[in-house]
C-alpha cells in the first residue's frame, strides 16, 4: 500500500513535466484560427501539417549545418579530452596539478564575458565565419569538461597494472593510449559525446555572436522562424519539435550507457 502514494506523486510530477510538451505538439498541428490562450489545451478542430511543412522548409538548410557543427565538436573535443585525461592521470610530470587546475578554470569563465574577445580572436586568425568558427569555439570550451570526465575515469577505473604492463612490453605513452586505453574508454566517450553534441546543437549564445541566419546553426533559424511582430505560433512549435528531435534521438540511443559512464569514474576499483 505504501507504493500507491509514491506512484501517485510521481504521476503528478510526470503530468506537470509533460504539460508543456502536450501544448507544443497539439499547437503544431493547429490551424491559425484554432490558436489562442483560451484554446491552447484543446485538440485541433482540423489537424494539419502545414506548419510542419513551413517549419521544415525554413529550417532544412541549417539542419544539415548543425550536424556539421555538433558531430565534429563531439568527436574532436572528446578525443582531446581523452588524451588530456590520460596524461594528467598517468604521467605525473612537474606541475601536472597546476595544469589540470588551469584547464578546469576554463569551465567557470562565463561565456558572456569572452564573446567580444573571442570574436576578435577568430577574425584575427582568419577562421571562416559560421560553422568553422563555431566548431573551434565549442571544441575549446568543451576541453575542460571532457578532460575532467576522462581524468576521473582513467584515474579510478583503469588499473595501473595495465599501463605498467604496456610499459614493460616497450609501448610508449602514445602507443599505450591509442592501442590499450582508447579501446576501453567507451563509457567515458558516451558521456562526453552526449554532452558535447547536445551543447553544440542547443547553443544559441555562441551562434548569435559568431554566425548569422545564412551560415549559422538551427537555433538561429528557429529564432528567425519565430519572428517578432506577428509570430506564427504553430510553425514555431513545429520548428521547436524538429530542432529537439536529434538530441532526443541521441539520448534514446545512448542514454542507457550515459549514467553508467558517469558512474564508471566515481569510485576506485
Amino acid at each position: 500500500m505504501t507504493r500507491i502514494p509514491r506512484y501517485t506523486v510521481l504521476l503528478l510530477f510526470l503530468i506537470v513535466v509533460l504539460m508543456p510538451a502536450y501544448v507544443l505538439v497539439v499547437t503544431s498541428f493547429k490551424a491559425g484560427s484554432d490558436i489562442g490562450v483560451t484554446s491552447q489545451w484543446n485538440l485541433p478542430s482540423t489537424w494539419t501539417t502545414a506548419s510542419w511543412e513551413k517549419a521544415w522548409t525554413a529550417l532544412r538548410p541549417s539542419f544539415l549545418r548543425t550536424f556539421q557543427l555538433a558531430v565534429p565538436v563531439a568527436v574532436i573535443s572528446s578525443l582531446i579530452g581523452a588524451a588530456n585525461g590520460f596524461v594528467l592521470s598517468r604521467w605525473r610530470f612537474p606541475g601536472a596539478d597546476v595544469v589540470f587546475t588551469l584547464i578546469l578554470f576554463g569551465m567557470f569563465i562565463p561565456y558572456q564575458a569572452v564573446m567580444i574577445p573571442l570574436r576578435d580572436i577568430v577574425l584575427t586568425l582568419g577562421v571562416p565565419p559560421g560553422i568553422p568558427t563555431l566548431v573551434l569555439a565549442h571544441c575549446v570550451y568543451g576541453i575542460p569538461i571532457c578532460t575532467l570526465i576522462f581524468r576521473n575515469y582513467y584515474a579510478t577505473t583503469v588499473p595501473e597494472d595495465l599501463v605498467e604492463a604496456a610499459r614493460v612490453d616497450g609501448a610508449g605513452l602514445l602507443r599505450t593510449f591509442t592501442r590499450i586505453i582508447l579501446p576501453i574508454s567507451g563509457p567515458g566517450f558516451v558521456v562526453t559525446v552526449i554532452w558535447q553534441f547536445t551543447s553544440a546543437w542547443n547553443d544559441y549564445l555562441f551562434a548569435i555572436f559568431l554566425s548569422n541566419t545564412r551560415n549559422g546553426p538551427i537555433t538561429i533559424a528557429l529564432n528567425a522562424l519565430a519572428g517578432a511582430q506577428s509570430p506564427d505560433y504553430a510553425a514555431s512549435m513545429a520548428g521547436a519539435l524538429i530542432t529537439s528531435l536529434p538530441t532526443l534521438l541521441v539520448y534514446v540511443l545512448l542514454g542507457r550507457w550515459f549514467i553508467g559512464g558517469l558512474m564508471a569514474g566515481s569510485v576506485k576499483s
